[in-house]
C-alpha cells in the first residue's frame, strides 16, 4: 500500500505566520515581561568577591633562581592548591572564625578557584547575597590558605598578591540576559502551538484541500451570502 506524505507549502507557512503574527508577538512580550519580573523580584542578587594569590614551587623562593621549570611547576599546581584551599581544613575555619550560619557543603558550593590566564596566578572568588560577607570570606580565606598549603604540599607555597575586594553590582542574576531567554521562549512556544493547532485541524479551508486529501475535482462553490447585510 503507497502511503501518502503531505508537503509542506513555504508560502502556507508565511501566510499562517503572518495572519498569528500579533499573538506571537504578545506572546514573547508577555513571557519577556514574566521573565523580567521573576529575575527582578523573585531571584537573590549574588555579589561576588576575590582576591589572587601566587603559585610558588618551592616554599622559599627568590625572584633570583626562578627558572622555566619552576613556573611550569607552580602552574600545574594551581589546581592542587585550590583542591586544598576549598578543602575542610580551610573552609571549616572560616565557619568557625567568621560565626558563619552554613555547613562546609554550602560554603564549598559558593568558593570558585581558577588559574588567571593559565599562569601560576590563582584566583579564590566567592558569591553570596550579601557583598561584605563575601569579601569577608575571601578575605578570612586568603589569611588561613598560605600556611595550610605549606603544611599540606610541602613543595610549595602561596603568597597573597591582591587583597580581597567586592563589586558594587551583583554578578547575578543577568536581566537582560534573562528577559531575552524568556522572550525567545515565549516566541518558541506560541509558534509551536500554532502549528500544533494547524496540524490537528484536519477541516478543508478550500478547494485545494479536497482535492489533495481527497482526490475530487470541485465542480463548484456556493458562496457565503449574509442576509442580515443586504437587508
Amino acid at each position: 500500500m503507497e502511503q501518502e506524505y503531505e508537503t509542506i507549502d513555504l508560502r502556507e507557512i508565511i501566510f499562517l505566520l503572518r495572519n498569528n503574527a500579533i499573538s506571537i508577538v504578545a506572546s514573547a512580550l508577555v513571557c519577556a515581561l514574566l521573565g523580567f519580573l521573576v529575575t527582578t523580584f523573585l531571584i537573590t542578587p549574588q555579589y561576588e568577591a576575590s582576591a589572587t594569590m601566587i603559585v610558588n614551587s618551592q616554599q622559599n623562593q627568590s625572584a633570583t633562581n626562578i627558572t622555566n621549570d619552576m613556573i611550569t611547576t607552580a602552574k600545574n599546581l594551581v589546581t592542587t592548591y585550590g583542591i586544598v584551599v576549598k578543602s575542610d581544613t580551610v573552609l571549616q575555619q572560616v565557619i568557625d572564625q567568621l560565626n558563619l550560619d552554613m555547613t562546609y557543603e554550602e560554603l564549598q558550593s559558593k568558593v570558585a578557584i581558577s588559574a588567571v590566564d593559565s599562569t601560576q596566578v590563582m584566583r579564590i572568588a566567592v558569591q553570596d547575597a550579601n557583598p561584605a560577607q563575601a569579601k569577608a570570606i575571601v578575605g578570612k580565606i586568603v589569611e588561613i590558605a598560605p600556611e595550610i598549603v605549606r603544611d599540606a604540599v610541602e613543595a610549595g607555597s602561596v603568597k597573597v598578591i591582591s587583597d580581597a575586594r567586592v563589586g558594587d553590582e551583583p554578578v547575578s542574576p543577568n536581566k537582560m540576559m534573562n528577559t531575552a531567554i524568556a522572550g525567545l521562549l515565549g516566541l518558541a512556544l506560541s509558534v509551536g502551538a500554532i502549528f500544533a493547532k494547524e496540524m490537528l485541524n484536519n477541516t478543508f479551508k478550500n478547494d485545494d484541500d479536497i482535492q489533495r486529501h481527497l482526490g475530487f475535482t470541485v465542480l463548484g462553490v456556493i458562496p457565503y451570502v449574509d442576509m442580515e447585510a443586504g437587508t
